[in-house]
């Protein structure tokens, strides 16, 4: 049987290859850099051959290096099956998730989810971290984290995408904007408006540039930014309209610092997703944190009347 210490130089190894970066395997695993290159240099020792070809300029495997690279794959997912398999004979709930989500879902729809998560699970623990769309997927197919949480889903060969919700799209404004008393406005009504967006490579934004298409508007914005927060603060300040999910607007439009007006003429809906690898081995926690997602809404905890 092979010993955790060689489980774990493979795991290395493994993560090496899909990042082709030395550093970022160190994290991924816990170490340093050099502690990398030590580690395949023993490998290479213990295997008596050359697996990484260093007369190229990128990086390359050697042909005995690909041979490992495919058997530790095979291996490292026997183990980590075989893991799974037994956390749930054992009944056990425990160990990290590790998430990647884009800002308006992490900040937005996810809280709630994972506050139920943890009052049901407290011995597992969740690291969320905020990426760009593009760098979530990124993060699913070299295994840096264990799912994603974007909007508008790829369809990708190497990745499952899991319904999660559904968002509207709505446009705000400013409560001083012209706009502010209006219940519902038709799209074409949009033209000659300044208009912030998202950045083009969000999804988002792609979404919302085939909806002026579809009506034959073309828009051009005074201000595009990356994330929703910036969105709401420049339209907050009156700089301009917005079309963003409502979720991500609800607790302004409460407080009265944005107005939300109804997109006339169809529903446009934002899909969300979960990510995971596809083949992956799931954890109990990773498959009951996925269900509790999957619910229509997180349940409340029930209190006491003493609490």
């Amino acid at each position: 049987m092979v010993s955790p210490m060689h489980l774990e130089n493979l795991k290395i190894f493994v993560d090496l290859v899909e990042n082709e970066s030395f550093s970022k395997s160190g994290r991924l695993n816990g170490i340093t850099q050099s502690a990398v290159s030590q580690q395949l240099r023993k490998i290479e020792r213990d295997l008596n051959a050359l697996i990484l070809d260093r007369s190229q300029k990128s990086f390359r495997l050697t042909r005995e290096g690909q041979l490992l690279y495919e058997a530790a794959k095979r291996i490292l997912h026997h183990y980590e099956k075989f893991h799974c398999e037994l956390q749930e004979l054992q009944k056990i709930i425990s160990g990290t998730i590790r998430l990647a989500t884009i800002y308006s879902i992490g900040l937005h729809e996810l809280p709630p989810f994972i506050k139920f998560f943890l009052q049901q699970f407290p011995a597992v623990n969740v690291r969320v971290e905020y990426r760009r769309s593009n760098l979530v997927y990124e993060d699913i197919l070299t295994n840096s984290v264990d799912l994603g949480l974007v909007a508008f889903p790829q369809n990708m060969r190497q990745i499952e995408a899991l319904p999660f919700r559904e968002d509207e799209l709505t446009l705000i404004c400013s409560p001083e904007h012209a706009l502010a008393r209006r219940k519902q406005i038709r799209v074409p009504e949009l033209e000659d408006r300044k208009f912030i967006a998202f950045d083009p490579d969000i999804p988002t934004r792609k979404a919302i540039d085939a909806i002026f298409r579809e009506h034959k508007l073309k828009i051009e914005p005074v201000m595009e930014f990356d994330n929703i927060e910036t969105v709401k603060r420049a339209v907050e300040i009156n700089a301009g309209i917005a079309i963003v999910p409502r979720a991500t607007v609800a607790p302004e439009v409460k407080q009265g610092t944005l107005k939300s007006i109804n997109l006339n003429g169809g529903k446009y809906l934002r899909p969300l997703s979960i990510l995971h690898r596809k083949g992956r081995a799931l954890t109990p926690a990773i498959r009951k944190f996925i269900e509790v997602l999957q619910r229509d809404s997180p349940p409340a905890k029930k209190t006491s009347k003493k609490e």
